[in-house]
C-alpha cells in the first residue's frame, strides 16, 4: 500500500513510537510534485545527492501530508481507512511501517 521507494538509497530502521505518537515534516526535508509524482528532496544536503531523493506512490503521498504534527498516527490511520477503504489492520501496518521508513531518513520527527 504506502511506498517510499529511494532513488536508489538504502532505508534503515527507524524508532517508532505508539499510535498517540504524532510526527511532523522535517523542515530540512521538502515535498515537489513533479509530472504528477511526489518526490521528497533533502535541503540538508547536497542538491546533487541522489542518494537521499524518495519518491511516495499515492498512500504514501496521502499520509506524508497528514504528518502535520497535530495528528496521532491513530488519526492518520483512520484517515488512510476513509480515503482509501482498506481494513484498518493493513493500514495500521503499512502507516506504521512508512512512518518508520520516513523516520529513518529523518523525513519526519516526533513532537
Amino acid at each position: 500500500m504506502a511506498d517510499c521507494t529511494p532513488h536508489p538509497g538504502v532505508l534503515r530502521e527507524g524508532t517508532l513510537a505508539d499510535l498517540t505518537s504524532v510526527y511532523h515534516h522535517d523542515p530540512a526535508m521538502v515535498a515537489r510534485n513533479i509530472a504528477g509524482e511526489v518526490i521528497l528532496v533533502p535541503i540538508r544536503s547536497n542538491v546533487g545527492d541522489l542518494d537521499s531523493i524518495y519518491t511516495l506512490n499515492e498512500t504514501a503521498a496521502f499520509v506524508w501530508e497528514q504528518f502535520d504534527g497535530v495528528r496521532t498516527l491513530a488519526e492518520i490511520i483512520a484517515a488512510v481507512v476513509a480515503e482509501f477503504e482498506v481494513e484498518t489492520t493493513q493500514a495500521e501496518q503499512d502507516t506504521l511501517a512508512l512512518a518508520a521508513q520516513l523516520e529513518s531518513v529523518q523525513a519526519i520527527a516526533l513532537g
